[in-house]
């Protein structure tokens, strides 16, 4: 079973400049909530506990104000810094003494997931024991993502990284499950000629051993990059128009606590002080 889990919350952000010349990307408001908030709900919802945050080098501090390693929310938080942005896989590098001997779970910091058997299909993949999956999401234009071919039995047959051609519209996202053996892969992958070690490369190591499998975000379920300033207007929006129809809030760490039995009232009830008078703090009094 998986018990760990990642977030890389570090790079340069670069397509969101200038917003992210002083602000982590990460930590830029997703509708209502710091995007943080988001990659790090999936791993809750998955029932992971145990979480390393990796952000950039001198940015720890706007992390540990919105979310402290002693919080209430009835998860333990970690942080690594990274000095520069190397490459996907360097999250297991940096995060070798973290992982120790379990398996873990990837996420990308700047990845948004949602959907009604969202929960339902993490937890059914948490009990990996060998092997690497990924997550796929149907695209409309697969030219721009990692895209997967796979067969009837999910094994991955090919991998290819923003295709100029493919019958395949089946994108890689942010979300990876691997065994303990993926740090001593990490270790022995050769920079690309991006200058960064590939995530790309270490799947394709399991794909070879025949170990690289695949599950599906679901038909209804929605999964957004918001790498980029477009994309990330548009999740805003698609979280706007959920939140103000159902009256339910998306990635609300404090309700998905109590919902697994990891908080109790008085914790809601810090929050609630921790958050101020805020729309926020008026959804918690209502759990």
């Amino acid at each position: 079973m998986i018990k760990k889990g990642i977030i890389l919350a570090g790079g340069k952000g670069t397509r969101m400049s200038p917003l992210t010349k002083a602000v982590n990307k990460q930590l830029l408001p997703l509708y209502d909530k710091p995007l943080i908030f988001y990659p790090l709900s999936a791993l809750m919802l998955a029932g992971i506990r145990d979480i390393l945050i990796i952000v950039n080098k001198g940015q720890l501090n706007q992390f540990r104000k919105i979310l402290p390693e002693n919080n209430n929310l009835g998860i333990k938080i970690q942080y690594k810094e990274q000095q520069n942005p190397n490459g996907l896989p360097e999250a297991f590098i940096i995060g070798e003494k973290f992982i120790g001997k379990n398996s873990v779970a990837l996420i990308l910091g700047d990845n948004f997931f949602y959907g009604q058997s969202l929960t339902k299909i993490l937890k059914k993949n948490i009990n990996q024991k060998k092997g690497a999956k990924i997550f796929l999401h149907p695209v409309k234009n697969p030219s721009s993502y990692g895209v997967a071919t796979i067969n009837k039995k999910k094994q991955v047959l090919k991998l290819v990284e923003k295709p100029k051609k493919t019958k395949s519209n089946l994108a890689v996202t942010g979300l990876y499950f691997f065994d303990n053996n993926v740090v001593k892969l990490s270790k022995k992958l050769k920079p690309s000629s991006r200058g960064e070690i590939e995530i790309i490369d270490l799947l394709n190591i399991y794909k070879k051993k025949k170990l690289l499998k695949a599950d599906f975000i679901g038909r209804g379920g929605s999964w957004l990059d918001t790498g980029n300033i477009n994309d990330f207007n548009d999740a805003s929006n698609f979280i706007y128009t959920i939140e103000n129809r159902q009256g339910l809030k998306i990635a609300c760490l404090e309700e998905i606590s109590i919902n697994n039995k990891w908080i109790g009232k008085k914790d809601i009830q810090r929050s609630i002080k921790f958050y101020g008078n805020c729309d926020y703090s008026r959804y918690l009094k209502k759990l």
